[in-house]
């Protein structure tokens, strides 16, 4: 490869979400495409878990519950997100398990990339 050549080029920036990213811009506005936003920033806030310290994740939950209400949610998603969102305060299999369920509220709404996108996220989280 062309970049591993040249010892002062940069590694290309992965983002981690890639499907659930592209399903948000795709929908159209109302349920569909608030789950799909939803999961993305619950995704998003489970990832950094890892690299973030207890006062800044606290903010972090307060201000997501705070988005998540304003958002139009199916009413069968909505306790599985909340949840979701709070366990990034407590362990990573904690997180793990809210992070199945919210797996389980959200498919129908999901399409199969990013539901395997949030799968490989909770086995990451289950393992650590």
């Amino acid at each position: 490869m062309y970049a591993e050549s040249l010892p002062y080029a940069l590694e290309p920036l992965r983002f981690p979400f890639p499907a659930l990213a592209a399903l948000a811009g795709r929908l159209p506005l109302g349920g569909g495409r608030e789950v799909a936003l939803a999961a993305l920033m619950t995704a998003r806030l489970a990832r950094d878990m890892a690299i973030t310290d207890a006062g800044d994740r606290g903010t972090r939950v307060t201000a997501a519950k705070v988005w998540l209400a304003s958002l139009a949610l199916p009413a069968a998603t909505r306790v599985p997100f909340a949840r979701c969102v709070e366990a990034t305060i407590g362990s990573p299999p904690q997180l793990a398990g809210a992070l199945r369920s919210l797996i389980a509220a959200a498919s129908p709404h999901l399409d199969g990339p990013s539901v395997q996108e949030l799968e490989k996220l909770a086995r990451q989280l289950a393992q650590s």
